[in-house]
């Protein structure tokens, strides 16, 4: 029996990740747990298929991770699964606003250095 049945079925089924060669030539026992805990919940039935390759796509769409190929892999399965583009263009669009809080972590700095510099600062819009 293979050391690493979990990394078998996902090259066997077109799911590896190349860049994860390397990783696994080091310490395949380590990748190995690594994916086994990646895909714990669906290969326990615990999420269906359709709400696990939602949340994939998500994870790969985002701004902290951006994984192109995770993301057409994960929509090509969803779209087999009979996930409608509109629930997958959904999910990008949820995602999306992650980026949001590059404008509010850095939107603070820039009128700290205004004021800094005596630079007029826009006042905020009141609804």
């Amino acid at each position: 029996m293979s050391r690493t049945p979990i990394s078998d079925a996902m090259r066997q089924g077109g799911e590896w990740n190349q860049a994860w060669d390397q990783a696994a030539g080091f310490d395949a026992e380590w990748m190995e747990k690594f994916l086994d805990m990646g895909t714990h919940a669906a290969r326990k039935g615990i999420i269906d298929p359709r709400t696990y390759e939602l949340i994939a796509i998500a994870v790969d769409a985002s701004c902290t991770h951006m994984y192109s190929p995770g993301v057409k892999r994960h929509i090509a399965k969803a779209l087999d699964l009979g996930v409608t583009p509109e629930e997958i263009m959904a999910v990008l669009q949820l995602v999306a606003v992650l980026g949001i809080h590059s404008v509010a972590l850095g939107t603070p700095h820039l009128v700290d250095e205004m004021n800094a510099r005596g630079m007029p600062v826009p006042a905020a819009k009141e609804d």
